[in-house]
C-alpha cells in the first residue's frame, strides 16, 4: 500500500515549510490536468487523488493553522516542464476533483488565484517551478513546487529541513565566493573537462523553508543553485566552456560547450540523433542554466525515477531557462509558449553508470581552487 503522510504530518509540514503568518488567509492546492495533447497515466491520477486528500485534509485543520480557506485549483497542463502557466484555472471549493481539462467550470484568473491565496502547494504532473517563483516576487504569496511527487517521497517529507537549510546556505557561501567551477568527467576511460563561468552571480539555497514572502522553491528540497553566467553584459562574454558526457537510455553522448550554450551534440546513437534535433529546433534548448549541488543522498535517500527527489541527491547541471532562477533566458527567448524548458541532468552513479563525477573545484578570483567533489563524494 502507498504511503501517505497522516492529517497530522501533513499539518505539521505546512507549519514547519511556510510558518504560517497571522495575515494568511488561504492556501491553494495546484493541479494540473491531462487532456487531449498530453494523456493521463496512472501516477498522475494517484497524484490528483493525493492532492484531494490533502484538501480534505487541510480544510478539516483551517483553525488550527489560522487559514479561512484550502483550495483546489485545477489547470489545462502546458505541455512541458516549466513552460509558462495558463491564464486561467479552476477554483473547486468542495466540488472535488474533474479529471479532463477539458470539463466546464469557473474560469477564474491565475493572477486572482496569486492575490488571493498566500501559500500554495503544487504537486504537478509537469513542473510549475519556474513560473511560480516569477509569479511569487510579483504577488508575494510562498509557494512549494512538487512536480512528478510520489509516494516514495514521503519519507523526504518527514527529514529535518532545518538542519538541511543549514548544509544548503554552507554551500551558498562557498558559490558566492567562487568565479567558476572546474567540473573533470571521466567516461570512455578519457577525461572531460568542464568550466562553468560563476561570474556576476549569486547562490541561491533551497533548504526545504519558505517563510518569507515571495518565496517558492522545490519540497522534498535540499539542495544550492547557481546559474552560470550567461554573457549577457556587453564585451564580457562567457567562459563557460568544455564537454559535458551525459548517459540517457543507456547511451552514452556529449554535449559541446562554448560560451556557456550547447554547440554541438556528439554521439551516432538515436539519443544523441535526438537531442540534435532539439538543439537544432529550438537553440534556447542548449542554454545552460543551473549549476545543482543536492544533499539528501547523505540521509539515506536513493533515487526513485523522479527529478523533483532525484537531483537533490547530488551535483546536477540544467539546460534551458534560467529566468526563474535570476539568469537571462526565459520563455520569451523559446519559439513558442510550449517549447520552454528547462531540464536538469542529474550526475550521481545510480542514474549515470557510464560516467564517472571526478572531481569539482571551486575557482577563486586569485586563481586559488577549493576541492569541492573528490569520486561523487563532496569533500
Amino acid at each position: 500500500m502507498p504511503e501517505t503522510l497522516s492529517r497530522v504530518e501533513l499539518v505539521q509540514l505546512v507549519k514547519r515549510v511556510f510558518r504560517p503568518r497571522e495575515e494568511d488567509r488561504a492556501l491553494a492546492v495546484l493541479v494540473d490536468l491531462p487532456d487531449a495533447e498530453l494523456e493521463d497515466n496512472p501516477r498522475w491520477q494517484q497524484r490528483r487523488a493525493m492532492a484531494n486528500d490533502w484538501v480534505s485534509d487541510l480544510q478539516l485543520s483551517r483553525d488550527e493553522l489560522g487559514l479561512e480557506a484550502v483550495d483546489l485549483v485545477l489547470y489545462r497542463n502546458v505541455r512541458r516542464n516549466n513552460a509558462d502557466l495558463p491564464a486561467s484555472a479552476t477554483v473547486c471549493r468542495g466540488e472535488g476533483l474533474v479529471s479532463w481539462s477539458d470539463e466546464p467550470g469557473v474560469a477564474t484568473a491565475f493572477s486572482e488565484v496569486f492575490d488571493t491565496h498566500q501559500i500554495l502547494l503544487s504537486p504537478t504532473e509537469l513542473s510549475a517551478t519556474a513560473p511560480l517563483k516569477l509569479a511569487a516576487r510579483k504577488h508575494g504569496f510562498r509557494a512549494a513546487t512538487m512536480p512528478g511527487f510520489s509516494p516514495e517521497m514521503i519519507p523526504a517529507l518527514r527529514l529535518d529541513y532545518r538542519e538541511i537549510n543549514e548544509r544548503c546556505q554552507a554551500f551558498k557561501v562557498r558559490l558566492d565566493q567562487a568565479v567558476a567551477a572546474r567540473i573533470r568527467f571521466l567516461a570512455e576511460d578519457t577525461t572531460h573537462e568542464l568550466v562553468l563561468d560563476l561570474r556576476h552571480r549569486h547562490a541561491t539555497a533551497s533548504g526545504g523553508l519558505l517563510a518569507m514572502p515571495g518565496s517558492a522553491g522545490n519540497l522534498p528540497s535540499g539542495e544550492t543553485y547557481i546559474v552560470p553566467y550567461e554573457g549577457e553584459r556587453e564585451g564580457d562574454p562567457s567562459m563557460s566552456q568544455g564537454t559535458m558526457p551525459l548517459e540517457l537510455d543507456g547511451e552514452l553522448l556529449y554535449y559541446r560547450i562554448h560560451a556557456n550554450k550547447v554547440v554541438e551534440v556528439l554521439g551516432n546513437g538515436p539519443r544523441a540523433i535526438a537531442e540534435r534535433a532539439e538543439l537544432s529546433d529550438e537553440p534556447a534548448y542548449g542554454n545552460l542554466a543551473e549549476l545543482g549541488l543536492g544533499v539528501l543522498a547523505s540521509y539515506g535517500l536513493t533515487p526513485i525515477g523522479e527529478l523533483l527527489l532525484d537531483e537533490k541527491l547530488g551535483l546536477h547541471i540544467a539546460t534551458g531557462r534560467s529566468d526563474h532562477f535570476g539568469g537571462q533566458v526565459g520563455a520569451k527567448d523559446f519559439s513558442s509558449p510550449g517549447k520552454v524548458v528547462h531540464i536538469d541532468r542529474v550526475y550521481i552513479p545510480e542514474i549515470q553508470p557510464q560516467v564517472r563525477l571526478a572531481s569539482v573545484d571551486l575557482e577563486h578570483s586569485d586563481g586559488t581552487l577549493v576541492p569541492l567533489i573528490r569520486d561523487w563524494k563532496y569533500v
